[in-house]
């Protein structure tokens, strides 16, 4: 028995020490030699440091003078990283139908002067529900309610989303697109 119990047990510590301690020891440092920001949580902070958010996981807005997301389907509060989860609601189910209501009516009270037809990513949520970015078309269907709120010309916010614009993954796949969090704490500075 012994000799089968030796060579196992020398195996299991082998193993445990090569994947349990060397191989992840060679992955956190190479990841924080070349991927500090991304091994580190990709986070924003504020003048005094602190952390405020960060730019891979989105956050709820809904003050008038900030720029708002997309909806979040986690549970049990909105953007919880935890619970990431699309709403698996099908695009024939009357619950859908009814939240994308809720939301151009939510849209549509904050601005009632806006026309505009409501793009579909601010009322519709991303297959995990933590999508930090909007669209080119979701920002300029806010900048009007921003400018008013903010009392800024709309072109000073069109300037700004411009430099927060980031383009299309390896100028390839997606489309232009715009982290919120950026935009709302560039704006904070702006204004």
């Amino acid at each position: 028995m012994s000799t089968y119990l030796k060579p196992a047990f020398i195996m299991l510590l082998l193993l445990t020490l090569l994947t349990g301690v060397i191989y992840p020891a060679v992955v956190t440092v190479v990841a924080q030699l070349l991927f500090a920001d991304q091994a580190n949580g990709s986070l924003v902070k504020n003048d005094q440091g602190q952390a405020i958010g960060s730019t891979l996981i989105g956050q709820s807005f809904s003050d008038p003078k900030y720029f708002w997301g997309r909806p979040s389907a986690t549970g049990p509060y909105p953007y919880n990283a935890s619970a990431s989860s699309g709403s698996n609601l099908g695009p024939t189910n009357p619950a859908l139908s009814e939240a994308v209501a809720a939301r151009i009516k939510a849209l549509k009270a904050v601005d009632p002067t806006n026309k505009d037809a409501v793009p579909v990513d601010l009322v519709t949520a991303s297959g995990s529900g933590l999508d930090p970015h909007i669209s080119l078309a979701a920002a300029e269907y806010q900048m009007e309610r921003i400018a008013k709120a903010r009392h800024i010309e709309t072109r000073q916010l069109r300037d700004l989303v411009s430099q927060i614009t980031e383009s299309r993954q390896w100028q390839l796949f997606g489309e232009p697109r715009i982290n919120v969090l950026l935009l709302n704490t560039a704006l904070d500075k702006l204004h």
